[in-house]
């Protein structure tokens, strides 16, 4: 698996992309990176300079990711997972849980996850139209421009949420939709206990928003921290809140929080 070393700090932070990035998902947050931190981003299987996995299954993907994990933690690490790279983290943590090497993961931050499936993904992943509509959808430049059109709410005016598809990737992200499809739902999470946080954009989809609410119920000890003014990717549009909070774990200084109970504001 290509792997991108950032930093050479004692603490160890690892960055999974989601279905249309890459390592470079994480740029964003280097100038943010302190001293004390080594951030290591991988191109997931099939993504960027890493070939496919064997199996286009989570439970292959997952295993990956579970040595990857194995691999660098000296003797843990933070993992930061950025929309459905959130996803194939918790299911390697699961891993781990398995073969009692869950202390390893000393913190999870999850960026906008989903914790269950919108019905477009839904379509998507349709025996008979998914590939069809997703291709439609994401695999053409004029799709993309009005896909990117329509989302125009859940993003920062420069931001092109699309701009990762291409007609190659676009295939790949398919894949990962597909092997995303095999997760049970967000109860079979519930016995990682280590400390959470759950960040979203404040005008990120309403299913995300939705969905840190069903994840905190999952979680008893998770943190929900909104990151204002920004969308489905606080990473690109808030780097300076996202890292805060990433790096140096729950600030009590980050503009906005203590809106109660453990929600805030970034």
């Amino acid at each position: 698996m290509h792997v991108e070393r950032h930093g050479t700090g004692p603490r160890i932070f690892l960055g999974l992309h989601g279905w249309s990035g890459d390592h470079r998902t994480f740029d964003p947050l280097l100038p943010y990176l302190p001293p004390e931190a080594t951030l290591y981003a991988p191109d997931l299987p099939g993504c960027g300079a890493t070939p496919p996995p064997e199996r286009w299954a989570l439970e292959a993907i997952a295993g990956e990711l579970a040595g990857l994990l194995r691999a660098l933690a000296r003797p843990s690490l933070t993992l930061v997972g950025n929309c459905s790279g959130a996803l194939l983290g918790l299911a390697a943590a699961l891993r781990l849980l398995e073969t009692g090497e869950i202390c390893r993961l000393e913190r999870l931050v999850l960026v906008d996850p989903f914790a269950y499936w919108p019905w477009y993904f839904r379509v998507f992943v349709s025996e008979s139209i998914g590939r069809y509509a997703f291709a439609v959808a994401f695999g053409n430049p004029v799709g993309r421009r009005l896909v990117n059109a329509a989302l125009a709410a859940n993003r920062r005016p420069e931001t092109d949420l699309t701009e990762g598809f291409t007609a190659r990737s676009a295939g790949i992200a398919l894949a990962y939709l597909r092997v995303l499809a095999e997760i049970r739902g967000p109860e079979q999470f519930a016995p990682l206990a280590m400390p959470i946080e759950l960040l979203h954009g404040e005008r990120t989809f309403g299913a995300v928003r939705r969905s840190a609410q069903i994840y905190a119920r999952v979680w008893p000890q998770a943190r929900i921290r909104v990151v204002a003014g920004a969308g489905h990717l606080p990473i690109l549009e808030a780097p300076e809140a996202v890292a805060r909070i990433a790096f140096g774990g729950c600030h009590p200084d980050v503009a906005g929080l203590d809106r109660g109970a453990g929600r805030g504001a970034a």
